[in-house]
């Protein structure tokens, strides 16, 4: 990473290079005219040696302003370049020092519960009279049973089967009983997700850590007894589940078939209810859904509570939330969902903006430097309006200031969140150029200093623009002298 850093500054300083030959040629120009000068117009000599020796120091201090600028602006590209190399070889290693998050687009199915029964399917075949004395079978027609194939799947309960005589006649005949589900609607559903955004350190993009809960209640319709079942899917695309928990009436169950997710059986009294509880942990990231159904289905009472730190947007064609409310001065939002005897095969799915962290970072180091720039102009029109002097010497120290503390910004992104990164070196950058510049140009600097911070609102970086050009326009406006103010 240092000789990136060093090869880096070495074309950047090339580039400087090559931007200082018109300067020179200029400069260059211009002692060629002041040489002619001196010749054509010996007499005029120390008038124009006293004017240079008046100005030089001024024109000294602000070329030292330039000077400063431009060593800034190549420190800024180092540093964004550098900062870019590390997080593009961060996301493409195949190790890394830190954990991922563990979980994507998490789905989270609606639970089933049914009603089990049986049903038995009788089918029969009759041979012709002959078979048996033509076909000869060792051991009886019996032996041939293993070799007719058997009905396949969990829900064959019995399977009956033999061979009969009816006169000269031979019968076949088979009775296969399965287990039948009636689906039963659930009583009622009352879901809650509480899910918070966090930024790893390094750049590796935004996850939400999910903790989820749910509590289901159903009846058994029948007048009497009846074996039912509940079946809770677990989620895909949730990576880790932490802290799974299914309570069925006060008993603990155990996810035994990962694909089936979790099932409970028992004898369920006629109207009896079961209540069940699940409560689990996850990370996932960009997507939180959850299906209600995959056909349209009955729902008597379903409510779903969602609360996020970050701003959610919803899928087209599922269901819109029937509230929402966000606190202005918080920035979790909760989202309610409340359905009534509703008929529907929509979901729910709330879709978060993934920004590109690594594009974030260089559009904000592409900033940078025109945000020196802004803020050295910005305290020259500052000092202009409010008639204060402004030393170039301190103004180029602020300047550097400044620059130091957008580099520094770059550097902890290694060690720290984004946002907690690049706020943290534009506060040092600001107090640098504020201590070296004076506190009366506070004001010029944290402007221009937070306009990179802009891209890191999540698509909110115009309006944040705009809303700081308009407060430019009135912190710059002129002073009004005290004589002005009192008529």
């Amino acid at each position: 990473m240092v000789q990136v850093a060093l090869d880096v500054l070495q074309h950047a300083l090339n580039a400087l290079l090559w931007l200082a030959l018109p300067a020179a040629g200029v400069a260059l120009l211009g002692a060629i005219i002041l040489g002619l000068l001196h010749r054509l117009d010996p007499g005029g000599r120390r008038a124009r040696q006293r004017w240079l020796t008046r100005r030089a120091p001024h024109v000294a201090g602000w070329a030292l302003v330039l000077l400063a600028l431009g060593a800034a602006s190549v420190l800024l590209h180092v540093s964004r370049r550098a900062t870019d190399l590390r997080v593009g070889t961060q996301l493409s290693a195949r190790y890394a020092n830190a954990a991922d998050p563990d979980g994507g687009q998490t789905v989270q199915g609606a639970p089933r519960a049914s009603v089990l029964g049986s049903h038995t399917y009788t089918r029969s075949l009759t041979l012709p009279a002959d078979v048996d004395t033509r076909i000869r079978v060792p051991g009886g027609w019996e032996a041939l049973l293993p070799y007719l194939g058997q009905p396949d799947g969990a829900s064959v309960r019995d399977l009956r089967e033999g061979f009969t005589r009816v006169g000269p006649r031979l019968v076949y005949s088979r009775a296969v009983t399965l287990t039948t589900e009636e689906p039963v609607p659930l009583d009622s559903s009352a879901v809650r997700a509480d899910l918070k955004f966090t930024e790893p350190a390094g750049g590796r993009g935004l996850y939400y850590a999910a903790a989820f809960s749910a509590d289901y209640a159903f009846t058994n319709p029948a007048a009497l007894p009846a074996t039912m079942r509940f079946t809770f899917p677990l989620p895909t695309g949730s990576g880790t589940l932490s802290d799974f928990r299914l309570t069925v009436n006060g008993q603990v169950l155990r996810p035994a078939d990962p694909d089936r997710g979790t099932v409970w059986e028992g004898v369920v009294p006629a109207g009896g209810v079961i209540r069940v509880t699940v409560t689990y942990r996850n990370q996932g990231a960009r997507s939180w859904r959850y299906e209600l159904g995959q056909r349209r289905e009955p729902i008597r009472d379903f409510r779903l509570d969602v609360s996020t730190n970050r701003p959610a947007k919803f899928q087209r064609a599922t269901l819109f939330p029937t509230r929402q409310t966000r606190p202005a001065l918080g920035t979790t939002t909760h989202l309610e969902w409340n359905l009534r005897d509703v008929i529907t095969a929509q979901d729910i799915a709330l879709v978060f903006a993934q920004g590109s962290m690594r594009e974030t970072l260089t559009k904000i180091g592409v900033l940078h430097p025109l945000a020196l720039v802004l803020a050295a102009l910005l305290c020259v029109a500052w000092a202009t309006t409010r008639r204060r002097p402004l030393p170039p010497v301190p103004l180029a120290a602020a300047v550097l200031g400044l620059g130091l503390g957008f580099t520094l910004a770059g550097v902890l992104t290694a060690y720290m969140p984004v946002d907690a990164a690049q706020g943290l070196g534009t506060l040092t950058g600001l107090v640098l150029g504020r201590h070296l510049l004076g506190r009366a140009f506070t004001w010029p600097l944290a402007l221009a200093s937070a306009a990179p911070l802009v891209f890191l609102s999540g698509g909110h970086a115009g309006l944040l623009l705009t809303v700081l050009a308009a407060v430019l326009l009135l912190v710059l406006r002129p002073a009004r002298s005290r004589r002005g103010a009192g008529r």
